[in-house]
């Protein structure tokens, strides 16, 4: 990985720029999926915050898509050698909101390409930032983590639990199950089979289940804060740390400072192993 790790590194400042649309369908499936009794969106309404993230799904031809569903490495995002690909967390500041009816333009650049030591082994970190603008001017800053992973020993044992970061003053308990995890996929266009396909799953990739989609599982903290924050959101960093699974409840937390201008924000699996921490600032 050390000899690779210099051509890996020239995918550093590599660009990609695509046009979506903020469509009243999609932010309707969405809301649904999260099971909100919502009205019917209407052109104009702001787009509730955090849900920019069903835009701009990564699309390629179906024989371009690499055997875990994702698209086949070396496009875009560089060629890592490792086998397994995360979501490890992200930084997303709001200039602004965006509307139902927006044309948006996501412009994304590769940040960095580091390479770690973990508990488990080497990890590859790949740091990507996306600006995303809308007729108004630039509305959303995100620079997103992808991380890459061998395969685990089988014999390792899994990595020891850590604790909550706050005490809950927000909470809410979700057991999510497969058809929650094939509708988030559907919206984002993300084939990637640990979230749908059982046997691929356990057998190929030795999860005990199907993997919690980890951008619905930040969303669901975003939707915490967005209900029980007396002002808007304005920046959330995240970093997921322990895969969850589903029909396995968990809980996502939230504590706001005295002040509410600022809250710690974690979820909890089960077993009340932290899963994802965050940290948010409000308006």
């Amino acid at each position: 990985m050390t000899q690779n790790l210099d051509e890996l590194k020239k995918w550093i400042g590599q660009k990609e720029t695509d046009v979506d649309y903020v469509t009243i369908p999609a932010v309707h499936r969405l809301a649904a999926t999260l099971d909100r009794d919502d009205p019917m969106p209407k052109t104009g309404d702001p787009l509730p915050i955090g849900w920019h993230q069903i835009l701009f799904p990564r699309v390629v031809r179906h024989s371009q898509i690499g055997p875990d569903g994702h698209p086949r490495r070396g496009d875009f995002l560089p060629p890592v050698p490792l086998p397994r690909r995360m979501f490890g967390g992200k930084r997303v500041t709001i200039h602004q909101r965006l509307h139902v009816g927006d044309e948006v333009r996501r412009d994304s650049v590769i940040k960095d390409v580091t390479v770690k030591q973990g508990r488990t082994g080497q990890m590859v970190f790949v740091t990507v930032q996306t600006d995303i603008s809308n007729p108004r001017g630039l509305a959303i800053t995100e620079e997103q983590d992808i991380v890459y992973r061998g395969e685990p020993a089988p014999d390792a044992p899994p990595p020891p639990p850590q604790p909550a970061p706050g005490r809950a003053v927000w909470s809410r308990v979700v057991t999510p199950d497969p058809v929650l995890l094939f509708r988030y996929s559907a919206l984002t266009f993300n084939g990637h089979r640990i979230h749908y396909d059982y046997p691929y799953v356990t057998q190929t990739e030795g999860y005990p289940d199907l993997v919690m989609n980890g951008g619905l599982t930040t969303l669901l903290v975003f939707e915490l804060a967005r209900t029980h924050a007396s002002t808007p959101l304005t920046y959330m960093s995240s970093r997921n740390v322990r895969p969850m699974f589903v029909n396995r409840p968990f809980t996502v937390c939230g504590e706001p400072s005295p002040d509410n201008k600022t809250a710690k924000l974690w979820v909890v699996d089960k077993d009340d192993a932290l899963a994802l921490t965050a940290d948010a600032e409000f308006r």
